[in-house]
């Protein structure tokens, strides 16, 4: 799928979150972007890759990912391998593993998920605080502790500004 067809498939889905819960389209869709690849990764429409954390209700599927951790020892439900590499100066641990991700009948229902998991987690409130700026809204829920990657922020932002771009000026 390319930047363009994501935006106009998802984007109605993103603003309609956006009305009803006022977190920014372009803070979602930058999300979705990344962590689905445009949604060519995306099984079960998995567009954000949330974690179920019980495994056991049906609405999970087991997948291999990629997290980072400064701990050799994290602890993962099954670790293929774990490889130390230096980002950003610091000393990191790259871990390939399998984990349990939500999935999704449709792309509306993940969107409806993502946004709820961050109304229900008091960790992101300040997040929510600034839900309608784009860019603060990802600061905030880096600082709460979303995404391993430490670049996670600023992969984001490149995103969210590409994605500015994309949206139809009419909408």
């Amino acid at each position: 799928m390319t930047k363009q067809a994501f935006v106009d498939f998802l984007y109605p889905f993103a603003k309609a979150s956006e009305n009803e819960t006022e977190i920014s389209a372009i803070a979602q869709l930058a999300q979705g972007a990344l962590e689905s690849g445009w949604f060519t990764v995306a099984p079960g429409n998995m567009i954000f890759g949330v974690k179920d954390t019980d495994g056991i209700n049906g609405n999970e599927q087991l997948l291999t990912t990629t997290e980072y951790s400064r701990s050799a020892n994290a602890t993962f439900p099954n670790i293929i391998s774990v490889t130390p590499v230096l980002r950003g100066g610091q000393k990191w641990f790259k871990y390939k593993i399998k984990d349990y991700f939500r999935k999704y009948p449709t792309p509306k229902e993940s969107f409806v998920d993502h946004a709820s998991f961050f109304i229900k987690n008091k960790r992101y409130a300040k997040a929510l605080v600034v839900k309608s700026d784009p860019y603060k809204f990802i600061d905030e829920i880096v600082k709460a502790g979303y995404a391993t990657d430490p670049n996670y922020a600023t992969s984001l932002k490149n995103i969210a500004k590409s994605i500015e771009q994309l949206i139809p000026k009419n909408q």
